[in-house]
């Protein structure tokens, strides 16, 4: 195993723990990161109230449930992220969903500002972008796929608002909020399961 990895996944917490973390973060005002303005200190309340409310209500279907399930190569998903990352807010509690249902994947975070050199093995179009997952095998201890940091629909539509107008704007910013509300995660378990197949193509004959 790459050893910048290996020192990452040593330093790594569970996804409750996690979620503890950033809630003590937004009951007192601080955020996680290098950066410590106010703006980033109220997006990491914002994402505290967002996660519990996906912890709730995501839904699995039974057709994806049933791959998660039936997967039995043991993995991990080491994810970078930050409390105030809107994006990862919205991912990650989709993902520990899928990875509860099967002890096979284990799901372990560490924050991106902490683990620099982690980070800039996995860059996305030449930036620190996050949610960023790592897929290992655990077996061999190699990468075997990456994700992130948005869906895969949720890409299209970045790509082609900064094709368009160059950059993203405040408006579109708040579009893409409201369309990871009305997309509930699924598009993040579609991605997954996808990916799942084409590491075991069994799941999906």
């Amino acid at each position: 195993m790459n050893p910048i990895i290996k020192k990452s996944l040593v330093k790594s917490i569970s996804y409750q723990e996690y979620r503890a973390l950033v809630s003590h973060l937004a009951e007192n005002n601080e955020t996680s990161g290098k950066e410590k303005t106010e703006a980033l200190v109220n997006y990491t309340k914002l994402n505290d109230r967002r996660m519990k409310r996906w912890d709730k209500t995501v839904k699995v279907s039974d057709d994806a449930k049933q791959k998660v399930l039936d997967f039995d190569k043991e993995i991990t998903w080491l994810i970078i992220t930050e409390s105030w990352c809107g994006d990862a807010a919205h991912v990650i509690p989709v993902l520990n969903k899928l990875a509860e249902l099967n002890e096979n994947i284990d799901l372990r975070l560490v924050f991106r500002d902490e683990n620099l050199e982690l980070m800039d093995m996995f860059l996305t179009n030449g930036g620190r972008a996050i949610a960023k997952v790592i897929m290992l095998d655990n077996e061999i201890g190699e990468v075997i796929h990456t994700y992130g940091p948005r869906p895969t629909d949720a890409t299209a539509n970045v790509e082609r608002f900064k094709a368009e107008h160059g950059k993203l704007t405040p408006e579109f910013k708040e579009e893409l909020q409201m369309w990871y509300n009305k997309n509930k995660g699924q598009n993040i378990i579609e991605d997954i399961t996808t990916f799942l197949c084409q590491f075991q193509p069994n799941l999906c004959l």
